[in-house]
């Protein structure tokens, strides 16, 4: 699908693919939610479309998509099926930090060039964050690693684990092929909300890790550097995705009031779009801190985002939550979609970082102390 055509390439209308695999994607969605299984076609379409690709810069074969633009995607995808869109928004956060490298001069073609071959990236970031977990042991040409790690979203599809692992005082920062010997996926999500993201634990045992394949080894206890960046081009991603869950909460209750006009409904529909336009300008204010992953990398900007992110979150929650309130009784009901809408958005908590751990981070950040004390 295509928008304009000029001398030298054609813009495509990803948020129109994404529309069109979400259309695909809704009917099955109360089933997925039931059954906890991610859809394996999903991913398939994702790649098939270039999605999977589009932040990978034009030069190494990708599509040369805007960091917004990969936004206004899963927020498009969110809309339609919030498991399968936070899923790929772990993809395609762990590209737009590459991205981030290679606007700072650091190769990141290894990575590009699998993408673009197809790879879903798989990260463990959120179970691992500054200290990590697991264990490793030096041996001749790399290490053997032994953990397990859990949220993995999108494990079940994904070809490549991107994860870091505890090697005496210092993480390991790795990847792997999900097909490595030793890498297995134990079923544990079973979940409030999400269930069909497939966020299951990669267990690791005994796994090689070939010295070409650690990027980074670092102090376990001070503040990396790495994490910033990964704040300042994931968070807005993941969000994203959240307000698309948002976006179809004030659809599916405008749909079911329309019409309505006591007191009390006209109200709570304004409360509800007053959260909902707060959400949206909040995560849109992330991507312009973001500035298309051109960013500093400062603790203070992390810090920002974070504290955005803290309130996003609160106003995504509080749009779904007056959507219900305000269809009373059928929004409750699980014949209705609020309901399911409302447990999968309280997945946004549990990205990092939760409120009281963001507030912490903020707080010393602005104090003039490391990020986490």
């Amino acid at each position: 699908m295509t928008s304009t055509v000029s001398e030298t390439q054609t813009t495509i209308d990803r948020v129109a693919l994404a529309r069109e695999i979400g259309e695909f994607l809704r009917p099955e969605v109360a089933e997925r939610d039931r059954s906890g299984e991610i859809s394996v076609a999903a991913f398939d379409r994702l790649r098939a479309s270039g999605l999977s690709a589009a932040l990978v810069p034009a030069e190494f074969g990708g599509g040369g998509a805007s960091h917004a633009e990969m936004g206004a995607v899963l927020r498009e995808l969110g809309r339609h099926d919030p498991s399968t869109a936070v899923a790929f928004a772990m993809h395609t956060h762990l590209v737009a930090a590459q991205v981030w490298r290679h606007h700072h001069g650091i190769d990141a073609s290894a990575v590009f060039g699998k993408v673009v071959g197809g790879a879903i990236l798989v990260s463990t970031g959120a179970s691992d964050w500054v200290g990590s977990n697991g264990s490793a042991e030096r041996v001749e040409g790399g290490y053997r690693v032994h953990g397990r790690k859990a949220p993995a979203s999108g494990c079940e599809v994904g070809d490549v684990l991107v994860s870091s692992i505890r090697f005496g005082g210092e993480v390991l920062h790795f990847a792997v092929p999900l097909s490595a010997p030793g890498v297995r996926i134990e079923q544990t999500w079973d979940t409030l909300g999400l269930r069909a993201s497939g966020s299951h634990t990669v267990v690791l045992e005994d796994v090689f890790v070939p010295d070409a394949a650690v990027s980074l080894i670092r102090p376990a206890e001070v503040w990396p550097p790495l994490l910033n960046v990964v704040i300042g081009a994931a968070m807005p991603l993941v969000m994203a995705a959240y307000l698309g869950v948002a976006d179809a909460a004030v659809e599916v209750a405008t749909t079911l009031l329309a019409g309505r006009g006591d007191d009390a409904t006209v109200q709570t529909v304004g409360e509800m779009l007053n959260a909902h336009v707060t959400a949206a300008d909040l995560i849109a204010a992330m991507f312009a801190d973001s500035a298309d992953l051109r960013f500093a990398n400062t603790d203070a900007g992390a810090a920002r985002i974070l504290s955005r992110k803290t309130v996003a979150v609160e106003a995504l929650i509080a749009t779904v939550r007056h959507a219900i309130e305000a269809t009373g009784g059928a929004g409750y009901s699980r014949s209705c979609a609020l309901e399911r809408l409302y447990r999968d958005v309280h997945g946004a908590h549990f990205h990092p970082l939760p409120r009281a751990r963001q507030l912490r981070f903020s707080g010393n950040v602005a104090l003039g102390h490391s990020p986490i004390g």
